[in-house]
């Protein structure tokens, strides 16, 4: 029997209930800026619940409309929220579920990088976490079919990651997410711009000069922007809001951007 990993964070992180989950989608989506109609083979997109980050990861969803029938992989990295642990944490199930429905896992490029430096297969660091699964409701909403590649990154090398990463980089088919919201819990105005020079090293390439305050995902953003670099993509900001803007007060917030990497 198929092992399938149920929703951890369903009816907290967003809704349980597929209606009420697809219309809140919607919503997002109908508002976000059009398509620009490039094609984008990576973004970074944010991972908190719905109710204040999804304005930000609708944007970085909605400009793949253009080419949804064309992407067949995406392969998903972000931070561990719950488990400490050394490495790149692989998922051993064969699908993951949510209120839209089973996405299947792309064993065939699991199996590709299981051998890499760093990467192994600790059910737990999967079990609890939300930095893949809150963006699976958006993936499914934005593309027709699709394999997921799920890796929770822990204390690894950015040099690491960006080997997994040439591995499973493909083609046009192939989509690379990497999960990641910015500063945590600083005013509405320091916020600002402390992530205001946070997007300005994305964009620019410079993985070297984040800070481990400066945005959760720093190591897989690392790992991204080294390849980025390697192979020449450009990378430009879609959209910057916190907290304060979304859902929330202005003492402390949280920092959330969308960005696109494309040749």
């Amino acid at each position: 029997m198929d092992s399938i990993r149920r929703p951890a964070v369903s009816g907290t992180f967003y809704s349980d209930d597929a209606r009420e989950l697809d219309e809140e989608l919607t919503t997002y989506f109908d508002r976000a800026a059009p398509s620009t109609q490039k094609l984008y083979k990576a973004v970074i997109a944010p991972h908190a619940g719905t109710i204040f980050s999804g304005p930000v990861a609708a944007q970085a969803y909605k400009v793949l409309e253009g080419y949804r029938d064309q992407i067949k992989k995406v392969v998903l990295l972000g931070p561990s929220h719950r488990v400490a642990f050394e490495g790149m944490a692989l998922s051993e199930d064969d699908g993951w579920e949510t209120p839209l429905g089973e996405v299947p896992l792309d064993k065939e490029g699991a199996q590709s990088i299981e051998n890499c430096p760093g990467v192994f297969k600790p059910r737990r660091a999967h079990a609890l976490e939300h930095i893949v699964e809150i963006h699976l409701p958006f993936l499914q909403k934005a593309l027709e079919s699709f394999t997921l590649l799920p890796i929770v990154v822990g204390d690894a090398r950015p040099e690491d990651v960006a080997e997994v990463l040439k591995k499973v980089w493909g083609g046009d088919e192939t989509l690379i997410v990497i999960s990641s919201d910015l500063s945590h819990y600083l005013s509405y105005d320091d916020a600002k711009k402390v992530d205001a020079q946070t997007s300005k090293n994305i964009i620019n390439l410079k993985g070297n000069l984040l800070q481990w305050n400066d945005c959760c995902g720093r190591i897989p953003i690392q790992g991204l922007l080294l390849v980025a670099g390697e192979r020449g993509l450009k990378a430009e900001i879609l959209d910057y809001r916190n907290s304060g803007d979304t859902a929330g007060p202005h003492e402390k917030v949280v920092g959330y951007g969308a960005y696109g990497f494309y040749s």
